[in-house]
């Protein structure tokens, strides 16, 4: 068993004041989450109109549609995997995520990863809350910030009381999302489908890179929720194949309607919209959006917590909330596609870290107490694995920061790399990353498997 947070018991009642989860990391985490929520929830959340958004980055242009559908199915396994991992590891532990990446890198050392990851929940959250405001506003031809302030009030509300929301997610939100997402199939595919003439990858692997960061981008968050599923077993079932699925069908369901409506020049929302009644299912859509805007907002709460854990989480949510509605009337979305590459190269690697360590450790010795040591040696795979990322697809950001794609565009030239590889920037990173994490922990893993010579 793992050291616990606080001088709590792990498996000791629930003391939150309001019946939900725990207001602070002092208190422990009741476990009321049995496979259909765990399954239902991430399904849920893998529901998303971020994903067709995306699918223009994942159409491969002049191969056959088949390509790009096995990319995404491809990238999807891989990513999915990943997170059930992180979910399983979450359950077992019984701590958020950022906390328990005390046990890779100790407590102080965790706070480098706590503060990535304070910046990419707020960014999801805001890409989220702009994505629901600009359906809803496309949908109803009407302006968009009255839906930015309306999404943003009913998130943060939902972060509020986070398991309330999610047994909500799972038993019934998931069921109206899915039979609006069937509608949307059915009317794409009576559509002549037409073959990609235009898509922002360039090999099957960049695309498959673009699928796999989505379910990356949820494993700093996973264990977040999986902390209250009943077993490791649940957690991992739930959220591999329930995110997984839902990746695969909703980066499709983009593919499909973008090569549909192609002769009419719309983009997927557009195109969306324009199947018969397809203003509706958006608009059901659109209102199970929020999940995704509520997760992003409760994990940033948690992780602020792994720095300050006696803080309350309602007061830090609603403060989260705040931040993300303002951010998203200003939202440049045209930084969509860079961002999700930026994620990738920061987080891929240390998930293949995460794994190797936390795999190769006897169980028992995951420390995520306040006592837990400094493993600073642990940030080299990591950051060896961003650098392996780097050099095979830097991450193109655009304006003040394109310098930074330049520089690392410098460093492929001279080590012969061609910056058109087609290799899976992913893939990559995590090997370098989980190799060098093997190598850095093989004696520790030696040493713990040695008996004691008796004196």
């Amino acid at each position: 068993m793992a050291t616990p947070v606080s001088s709590v018991g792990r498996d000791a009642a629930p003391t939150a004041r309001d019946g939900d989860a725990p207001l602070t990391l002092t208190e422990p985490a009741p476990r009321p989450f049995g496979l259909r929520d765990v399954l239902g929830f991430w399904g849920n959340l893998g529901i998303s109109l971020l994903l067709p958004v995306a699918a223009s980055f994942v159409v491969l242009p002049g191969r056959p549609l088949w390509v790009s559908m096995a990319a995404i199915v491809v990238g999807a396994a891989i990513g999915s995997v990943l997170l059930g991992l992180g979910a399983a590891a979450g359950a077992r532990e019984g701590v958020p995520m950022m906390v328990l990446l005390r046990g890779l890198l100790g407590r102080r050392v965790s706070y480098l990863p706590t503060a990535l990851n304070l910046v990419q929940c707020v960014g999801w959250a805001t890409f989220e809350i702009w994505v629901i405001a600009e359906a809803a506003a496309r949908a109803l031809h009407l302006p968009r910030w009255p839906f930015v302030l309306a999404a943003g009030v009913a998130a943060t509300l939902m972060a509020l009381r986070p398991l309330g929301a999610v047994r909500v997610l799972a038993r019934y939100a998931v069921w109206a999302a899915l039979a609006c997402t069937a509608y949307l199939f059915v009317d794409v595919l009576t559509h002549p489908i037409a073959p990609a003439g235009s898509g922002g990858a360039t090999s099957f692997w960049t695309a498959a890179d673009i699928v796999v960061a989505l379910p990356v981008s949820w494993f700093p968050l996973v264990a977040d929720y999986t902390r209250h599923a009943r077993g490791p077993r649940t957690a991992f079932t739930g959220a591999t194949v329930g995110y997984g699925l839902a990746t695969v069908a909703f980066f499709a369901l983009g593919v499909l309607a973008l090569s549909a409506y192609r002769a009419a020049g719309l983009d997927v929302i557009g195109a969306l919209l324009a199947v018969p009644l397809g203003a509706v299912a958006v608009g059901v859509l659109v209102v199970v959006e929020l999940d995704e805007a509520f997760a992003n907002i409760y994990s940033t709460a948690l992780s602020a917590q792994n720095i300050a854990a006696r803080l309350d989480r309602r007061i830090l949510a609603a403060l989260v909330g705040a931040l993300a509605t303002l951010l998203a009337f200003t939202l440049d979305v045209l930084s969509y596609e860079p961002f999700l590459f930026l994620i990738g190269a920061t987080f891929v690697p240390l998930v293949g870290v995460f794994v190797v360590r936390y795999f190769l450790v006897p169980r028992g010795a995951w420390d995520t107490s306040d006592r837990a040591r400094a493993r600073p040696v642990l940030l080299v795979p990591w950051a060896a694995g961003f650098v392996a990322y780097q050099l095979t697809l830097p991450s193109a950001l655009a304006g003040a920061a394109a310098g930074w794609t330049a520089w690392w565009g410098r460093w492929q030239a001279d080590l012969g790399i061609d910056p058109a590889n087609g290799w899976s920037a992913s893939l990559v990173s995590l090997v370098v990353a989980a190799a060098l994490t093997a190598v850095v922990s093989l004696p520790a893993v030696v040493r713990r498997a040695t008996p004691e010579r008796p004196a």
